[in-house]
């Protein structure tokens, strides 16, 4: 049985880990976006193409008068979503 519980913690582990990266990606792009950094720069465009669509369910979801506002608002509430369903299924198959 120590077998079985062994893979489940890996499988955990792994969802976990896959979380935080989503979130990270996400958080950078935000930091990015805040601190204007240069969309013609590659890095820049790899992240922000990979959080647009990471956050593709939330992005311009809120609809504030400032655009950081809903940068912040939209990807963020992906992050937190991200990171709390992932953290979650992981505690879940820890047990």
């Amino acid at each position: 049985m120590s077998r079985y519980h062994s893979g489940t913690n890996q499988a955990g582990r792994v969802i976990a880990v896959v979380a935080d990266v989503m979130a990270i990606i996400l958080g950078l792009w935000i930091l990015m976006y805040l601190l204007d950094a240069n969309r013609g720069n590659s890095l820049v465009e790899f992240v922000h193409d990979t959080a647009s669509w990471l956050a593709g369910w939330s992005h311009d979801l809120f609809t504030f008068d400032e655009a950081w506002a809903r940068v912040v608002a939209g990807y963020g509430l992906a992050a937190v979503v991200y990171l709390f369903i992932g953290h979650a299924i992981a505690g879940r198959l820890h047990r």
